[in-house]
């Protein structure tokens, strides 16, 4: 039994076109968590948990961020739809760093870079770990899972 995520697809139609940054985060971030990740369906009211490996879909739908499971063969396992609220700040400061980050790319020395990119990691933290709290009772996901969905959940969100 394979607890994990094998496939990946994201619906963002109807939203605006990332920037090549953005869609650069966002694909390192598909790339790492197909390789590497942990996600599983805790099994509720006597029903055992469903075995994986899992495929799943992220989209929006009515402005709620979804999160579509099925087994590899396409036999639905559990869909669930989470409020961007509580993601809102965590969203919002990631792109701001994000955005501070990329400009120091460009033209700081790396030591000043490496302090951007501190923060940067520390709010993708604080993001991963709402994600994870958001999910309870839901999907069993670990940090590194955790961190690479909330790249993902920015990449999705109608807040900028």
């Amino acid at each position: 039994m394979s607890q994990r995520i094998t496939r990946l697809e994201i619906d963002d139609s109807g939203l605006p076109a990332p920037t090549p940054e953005i869609e650069q985060e966002r694909r390192v971030a598909v790339y790492d968590l197909l390789e590497d990740n942990s996600f599983a369906i805790p099994g509720r009211e006597g029903i055992a948990a469903p075995e994986g490996p899992f495929a799943l879909l992220l989209a929006v739908r009515d402005g709620r961020l979804v999160f579509d499971t099925s087994t590899e063969a396409g036999e639905k396992v559990a869909e669930f739809h989470l409020s961007f609220g509580p993601f809102r700040q965590a969203i919002k400061d990631y792109f701001q760093i994000c955005e501070s980050y990329f400009e120091a790319v460009k033209k700081l020395p790396p030591s000043q870079i490496e302090a951007i990119d501190m923060a940067r990691r520390g709010i993708h933290n604080e993001g991963a770990r709402i994600l994870q709290e958001r999910l309870e009772g839901k999907a069993e996901i670990d940090i590194d899972t955790a961190r690479r969905l909330f790249t993902l959940v920015c990449a999705l969100s109608p807040v900028k």
